[in-house]
């Protein structure tokens, strides 16, 4: 069987592993498009070989509106392209109401018209204007299969008109590279303490609740601590004027950015990471990809009630939640943490199995297999409604 994927997220080789592990498992032949380079959201131009495994498997495509994952498209023919790749099935490693998306699914309804499916982590249901939700809803309409992150973006799918296979199938990672065994080698700069360290890996923006941490972290500076911070943001300086504010400004470093592929080391350096997150109108913590990270390198987590963030903590029972914007609550926790060593070793103890169980690349490519061998199995499913959506596709070329 020949799967095409399409993925801007791969434009790192991390991310594209566990497309390698189902190539691995199966035999089949992977062919990944990916962006000949990708700027992330800290302005970085992303572009490193392909993983072990996929080494001529990798297709670099030019595309417009760099570094918008909504809004990006790829430059390429695809109409062309797929009837001359001939693919089994299609996997848009995007959203559905994202304009590559679309891209790919109106091509295909007017080409090859294999099974095709699409990725998800929306867990808001939220109404998009035109031409972004006509471009949605023909998708949903064209699609056998998705795979959101998690049981909430599920119902989300499901209430917004997708009525296709969907399983859950969260971000992967690999337990080999974010392990405990890293606390023996720790970043040179990483902060040399015996204290316990509190770990933050994230934008340093107000949403992620860094004015309630600031406050949370006076509350116990009579304790023993010391806190590490990895990422930039406009909310730093701030920030920082908090911290002085509370008292405890000298007990903090900042980073600044690290390379993702660096963040394991750091994380296995930290005792417990804090994800303050704080829910706003037209955004909530998604799958909060840093909480099976930390778990992975044995650190506890303390996280906020905000979107994703309690669903991880209580599936993993690695970590501790407290109510969004309520310091004190927060406070509470992190004495608990600081001062219960047993405590921090059982709740990571929890979660590096968790992680292992349910989240491992092995463990998702296998969901991966299933879902992509099910949709080859059954190309007729849905065939009344993608024959609709290809006339929708197609008055959508003519208009």
């Amino acid at each position: 069987m020949h799967i095409l994927i399409v993925s801007h997220s791969s434009a790192t080789a991390l991310n594209q592993e566990v497309y390698a592990r189902v190539q691995r498992e199966t035999g089949w032949k992977i062919t990944l498009v990916v962006p000949d380079q990708w700027h992330d959201e800290f302005g970085n131009a992303l572009r490193q070989e392909p993983c072990k495994g996929l080494e001529d498997s990798v297709i670099r495509c030019a595309v417009w509106k760099n570094g918008s994952i909504i809004l990006h498209v790829y430059r390429m023919r695809w109409q062309r392209f797929l009837s001359e790749l001939k693919p089994d099935v299609i996997y848009m490693n995007h959203e559905p109401y994202a304009l590559a998306t679309a891209q790919v699914c109106h091509a295909n309804n007017r080409s090859i018209r294999v099974p095709f499916g699409f990725y998800s982590c929306q867990n808001i249901k939220k109404k998009y204007p035109a031409p972004f939700s006509w471009l949605e809803k023909m998708v949903y309409r064209s699609s056998s299969f998705a795979l959101p992150i998690t049981d909430r973006v599920a119902e989300v799918l499901q209430a917004k008109g997708y009525r296709g296979r969907q399983t859950v199938c969260a971000l992967p990672l690999d337990p080999e590279r974010y392990h405990p065994r890293l606390k023996a080698t720790p970043p040179e700069r990483f902060p040399q303490t015996k204290s316990p360290v509190i770990g933050y890996v994230g934008r340093l923006i107000e949403p992620k609740g860094l004015r309630t941490m600031a406050a949370a972290l006076g509350r116990v500076r009579d304790l023993d601590w010391r806190m590490v911070l990895v990422g930039t943001g406009e909310f730093q300086a701030e920030f920082e004027q908090l911290l002085t504010k509370e008292g405890v400004r000298d007990r903090i470093f900042f980073a600044g950015y690290v390379p993702h592929d660096e963040t394991p080391r750091w994380l296995a350096s930290m005792d417990m990471l804090v994800l303050p997150s704080e829910t706003q109108a037209n955004w909530e913590e998604q799958f909060g990809r840093v909480i099976p990270e930390a778990m992975a390198c044995g650190a506890a987590v303390i996280g906020s009630d905000s979107g994703e963030i309690p669903y991880l903590i209580r599936q993993s029972e690695g970590g501790l939640i407290f109510t969004q914007r309520d310091p004190a609550a927060m406070a509470v926790l992190l004495r608990q943490l600081i001062s219960g060593p047993k405590l921090r070793r059982q709740l990571a103890e929890n979660g590096r199995h968790w992680v292992e169980r349910d989240i491992s690349i092995p463990a998702v490519a296998q969901k991966m297999i299933e879902t992509f061998t099910a949709a080859a199995k059954n190309p007729q499913t849905g065939r009344a409604e993608k024959q609709q959506a290809f006339k929708s596709s197609h008055a959508l070329a003519q208009s």
